[in-house]
């Protein structure tokens, strides 16, 4: 008999008929009572490529679970495209939303007595939130990543999302016209399935593997296809093991796979986002990881992969030559991994990962600790004057480690991208957008479009930009974002003027303003905080609660 922990206060209680009576009501028997009750999550809505699949995977999860003797229950919970959000008031609602969906998973699974967890998730914020509400419960649970899009195409040149906001930056500065600039966009997104370079989503997904949360490939299976489906209902199977050997997410979460999963990060160029989600994930866990336990990591890990944002391949690319189960067991070979955590599959890393062929041999994707693209990883934790808590920096080595130049600053996003668009923005300029924390904004939103306006009116390597909200994965550049404390709450990047000297260096992982501390203290006394953006609602909530970057944007403490 599977172990069932919640369910049976409900199921086998004879002073709840209630409740017998209505999950007969929805199709349950007598004899299914005896089982145990799986919440199957879904963050499936219509209105985005990342997620538009995931209530059919979620069915075929349900099968799996039937087929195994629980009993499957689809439940949804929201989402907000960052992809679509982008740019627009929409983005403050993307980083709330992960919270949204910790929330609300924790909500029905506690609230129904559920006795397991399935979370089936696609875009960037569905997965650290499904992976904080898994370790807030500590029921046996599985995450199943609904994969990544396949690549656009046009005139032979391979598209992304990414591409189409560089086509924006490329349009503005008249490299290209209108038909071709409409043509990027019509071809960059071809059907289902998260955002197809290492940005944000396919970062989560490759990292939550290493930490063990998911099925082997699960990260690099495409959205489309066979193998996505299997998958589905190989994790039906599993989760009915996880129960059945009582293995919670506190089984399986350590420093250890914390560690492992930013090795990963850091190995394969992910995203910048992960710092933010990790710091949150510990959190829920209850163990202590910091900042600087991610500088060690990076520190001590070489960047290996040629993807987008910065390099050249997508992640289908990367499914092709092994995937990502291949990538850690050239990771494990080279002592990068720790190979004794346990995994979902009831076994560990280095029993998954046993007998694998590694990667194709002549790939092109993967560079050896031999030949890294960069000895150490592209993300660096800065403090300095203008972060005394910390800021994060994502650099690949392609821009240089050392950027000084004058400040150009601007009070928000929206007049930065007016400000690039209009020609403002110089060479030698450091842009500075503040009041895009995570109280300020408020929400942290991401500055894609203002960097990716930069990257296409090919000032990319001559102009640096910084910022107390943060980056999509998709951003490359010289830039720095989750400064702390934010503008918002009279952080040094609330003092700063047009022309003061802003010195970024990667080297020594530091970031400062050149002003003594006269003149700060001078433009302290003059300073006002500003009223938060919102009087109500779920965003006035958020600044109300959110703590800051440099501890992950928690809610709840």
């Amino acid at each position: 008999m599977v172990n069932k922990n919640y369910s049976k206060c409900v199921t086998q209680d004879d002073s709840q008929p209630a409740a017998k009576a209505m999950l007969h009501a929805i199709g349950l028997t007598k004899e299914d009572f005896d089982k145990s009750l799986v919440g199957i999550g879904s963050t499936g809505y219509e209105g985005n490529p990342c997620n538009m699949h995931l209530n059919l995977l979620a069915q075929l999860v349900k099968k799996g679970v039937n087929e195994s003797e629980g009993v499957g229950l689809v439940f949804n919970t929201i989402g907000v495209s960052d992809g679509i959000s982008m740019g627009t008031p929409g983005m403050r609602y993307s980083l709330p939303s992960r919270d949204l969906i910790a929330d609300s998973m924790e909500m029905v699974m506690g609230g129904m007595s559920y006795d397991g967890l399935v979370t089936v998730v696609g875009c960037d914020k569905n997965m650290p939130g499904a992976m904080m509400a898994i370790l807030r419960l500590n029921r046996p649970a599985i995450l199943v990543y609904g994969g990544t899009i396949a690549a656009g195409e046009y005139e032979g040149r391979k598209l992304d999302v990414v591409s189409a906001f560089e086509a924006w930056g490329e349009k503005v500065s008249g490299k290209i016209d209108e038909e071709e600039f409409d043509a990027v966009i019509e071809h960059a997104c071809p059907g289902a399935g998260a955002c197809g370079g290492m940005y944000t989503a396919n970062t989560m997904a490759a990292s939550l593997e290493a930490l063990g949360f998911t099925l082997p490939y699960n990260s690099s299976n495409p959205a489309d296809g066979d193998p996505k489906q299997d998958e589905c209902e190989q994790a039906g199977a599993a989760i009915m093991n996880l129960l059945e050997h009582n293995i919670k997410p506190s089984d399986i979460i350590s420093k250890k796979s914390l560690e492992n999963a930013l090795t990963v990060v850091t190995a394969l160029g992910g995203s910048t986002n992960a710092v933010l989600h990790y710091l949150a994930i510990a959190d829920a866990a209850g163990i202590q990881f910091n900042l600087e336990d991610i500088q060690k990591i990076s520190d001590n890990t070489p960047f290996l992969a040629d993807l987008k944002p910065s390099g050249k391949y997508m992640m289908e690319d990367l499914h092709h030559v092994g995937g990502v189960p291949s990538v850690m067991k050239y990771l494990l070979d080279q002592g990068l991994l720790h190979g004794d955590c346990m995994t979902v599959t009831g076994r560990t890393i280095a029993e998954n990962l046993e007998g694998l062929k590694g990667l194709k041999y002549g790939q092109e994707i993967i560079k050896s600790v031999d030949d890294p693209i960069k000895a150490t990883g592209h993300i660096r934790i800065l403090t300095g004057n203008l972060a005394e808590e910390g800021s994060v920096a994502k650099i690949t080595g392609k821009e240089g480690l050392r950027f000084s130049g004058t400040a150009k600053v601007f009070d928000g996003e929206y007049a930065a991208n007016d400000g690039i668009a209009n020609g403002q923005v110089e060479k030698g300029d450091v842009v500075v957008i503040r009041y895009e924390g995570p109280k300020g904004g408020p929400g942290m939103p991401e500055m894609l479009k203002p960097t990716a306006a930069i990257i296409g009116a090919g000032l990319g390597k001559e102009v640096a930009l910084i910022t107390d909200g943060r980056f999509s994965g998709g951003t490359h550049g010289f830039v720095v974002g989750h400064i702390t404390p934010e503008a918002q709450i009279g952080g040094l990047i609330a003092l700063l003027q047009d022309g003061d000297i802003i010195t970024i260096d990667a080297v020594s992982n530091t970031i400062n303003a050149d002003l003594t501390d006269d003149e700060i203290n001078k433009r302290k006394k003059v300073w006002k905080s500003p009223q938060l953006k919102v009087r109500r609602g779920v965003l006035y909530k958020y600044a109300n609660s959110v703590s800051s970057a440099s501890l992950g944007c928690v809610t709840d403490k």
